[in-house]
């Protein structure tokens, strides 16, 4: 319940609180130099004013709707809308795309999106083979997990989406110590491996995500020898807080700060009220300031009982 990622993970709430806002104006400060999107949306900000979470909460939440209407406004000059800090080459290895047309870039770093953090606390460690079912074409999600596998040290069998039984013989045969993906196509995998009479023995833990994870669908595949655990990512953000063993709420990334804030407005709620979750990025690529995912989620009281001080979320709990 102890074995942390890293030593952040564990560090005094004051001293992580005291990191993030001394970076907040840094990179308030990188966003309106480097991102043409921000410097029009924070026009007229301090950065150096924006040292405390009442200060950001006073800055525009720009949503995700608003992302996209700049990138078609501005697609035959800058197909990132002016958001990103990142120009095509070597400082940019891979762009993607999410549903609806939104174009994400890839920055480098052995671990961009940060899901080392959320694969280590589902139980992953170096010298393992991880069977990673998200998608690698169009959308980031098979990227961003076997990039964050290899941070931990893990090899990746990138099994990617479909093929269902050629999926299961490789499972029965590289022996992986646990699978990746969404948690619906890890029930279709087992299933289908039943159906075939093939047994996937080595087939112990799970990181899934992608959809929703019901308590019921966690216990079906703990009562067949799978420990599942969820974390939240988007693609715009990457890592935004993952769930540890000791199953309550998840924790939020250590390179990211949360707000709730009641829907449709710029406005904190109290801590335990649902709201929209809005996170401001501390990626110099993609910086992402206030930025409104659209998703409903709660502050939890207290902190993990894994030894983990960062706040906590009750995780996805629809669309605001």
């Amino acid at each position: 319940m102890t074995d942390h990622y890293d030593a952040l993970e564990a560090r005094a709430p004051e001293t992580r609180e005291q990191a993030l806002m001394a970076a907040l104006p840094r990179q308030i400060a990188h966003a309106q130099q480097a991102s043409p999107a921000f410097a029009e949306i924070l026009a007229g900000v301090d950065p150096a004013t924006v040292t405390s979470r009442a200060a950001l909460a006073k800055l525009p939440v720009t949503r995700k709707s608003q992302l996209l209407e700049r990138q078609i406004a501005q697609r035959a000059d800058n197909p990132f809308g002016g958001f990103s800090a990142l120009a095509f080459g070597a400082q940019m290895p891979r762009v993607f795309s999410s549903p609806g047309g939104i174009y994400e870039p890839e920055g480098r770093g052995s671990d961009y999106w940060r899901m080392a953090r959320a694969i280590h606390a589902a139980g992953f460690r170096a010298g393992e083979l991880v069977h990673n079912s998200f998608s690698y074409h169009f959308v980031p999600a098979g990227a961003m997990m076997e990039t964050g596998a290899q941070a931990v040290g893990c090899t990746v069998f990138a099994a990617g989406t479909g093929q269902t039984e050629q999926q299961v013989q490789a499972i029965a045969e590289l022996r992986p110590a646990g699978y990746i993906g969404t948690p619906s196509f890890l029930r279709i995998l087992i299933e289908k491996a039943q159906s075939m009479g093939q047994t996937l023995p080595s087939l112990h833990k799970a990181l899934v995500s992608g959809e929703a994870f019901p308590p019921s669908l966690r216990d079906w595949l703990a009562e067949r020898g799978v420990a599942g655990y969820q974390c939240y990512a988007t693609a715009d953000l990457g890592l935004i807080a993952y769930e540890t063993p000791a199953r309550e709420g998840l924790v939020v990334d250590e390179n990211v700060i949360v707000e709730i804030v009641r829907p449709g407005t710029n406005d904190p709620v109290p801590d335990g009220e649902v709201g929209e979750l809005v996170v401001t990025t501390l990626n110099p690529g993609y910086p992402l300031v206030r930025f409104g995912t659209g998703d409903l989620s709660a502050v939890l009281p207290g902190h993990c009982p894994s030894g983990r001080t960062n706040i906590r979320i009750r995780g996805w709990m629809g669309r605001a």
